[in-house]
């Protein structure tokens, strides 16, 4: 379907974006998003929050052998990302537009994501709103149901206070995952961590980053 936006542009996410409202009930069972792709037999990585899809777009084409999803809440930013993936003609690449955690916690099916990316996600640094932030002690347990044997998630953010918070559920999860650094992603620029238009927005105002990889126990 063609979307106009605000600033006039026009989007076509066709072929390439998936709505969460269009899926089934998770009530008639877990799906596994794998189908979606055209080789749905290549390893699946998500990343929570694509924003427009620049990780995607740059680090998909480095391997064609690995299938990508990226979950996008946000209407505009995912239609401006399915687009673009559609414009680089990225047949690795699908964009779902929905809430990540609700899809992996209802919808996913178990054991099929080796690598989880979760980058910059929002800081919900007011108190009432902490239980909107992406890592929760639910969430992990999430993660770790639906991640292959050895299975990782990258996790950066600029944000101090999200730091700490990170930082204390990865220590009350450590049945679950082992902690490791993670040093980037290969598709990022000289100096760059991840290469997304956060981080170099972030960057140019002089922020510092944190970065860790917890790995699947068990």
């Amino acid at each position: 379907m063609t979307h106009r936006l605000s600033r006039g542009k026009q989007t076509d996410t066709q072929g390439y974006g998936i709505a969460q409202s269009e899926l089934p009930p998770f009530e008639e069972g877990r799906i596994d998003p794998r189908v979606w792709f055209e080789r749905p037999q290549l390893p699946l990585q998500l990343e929570i929050g694509s924003g427009k899809g620049t990780f995607l777009v740059q680090q998909a084409p480095r391997y064609p052998d690995v299938n990508f999803l990226g979950i996008e809440r946000s209407p505009e930013f995912y239609r401006y990302a399915a687009d673009r993936v559609r414009r680089h003609a990225l047949p690795n690449v699908r964009m779902l537009h929905g809430d990540a955690v609700e899809f992996i916690r209802f919808w996913c099916a178990d054991e099929i994501v080796e690598v989880l990316h979760l980058y910059f996600s929002d800081p919900w640094p007011k108190t009432r709103h902490h239980k909107r932030r992406v890592v929760q002690d639910a969430t992990l347990k999430d993660f770790h149901r639906i991640m292959t044997a050895g299975g990782e998630l990258h996790l950066v953010t600029d944000h101090e206070v999200l730091w700490a918070w990170c930082e204390e559920h990865a220590t009350r999860a450590e049945h679950l995952f082992e902690r490791r650094p993670f040093d980037g992603v290969e598709s990022a620029g000289e100096g760059e961590i991840v290469g997304s238009n956060f981080e170099r927005k972030y960057q140019q105002e002089g922020r510092v980053f944190r970065a860790m990889t917890l790995v699947k126990r068990g």
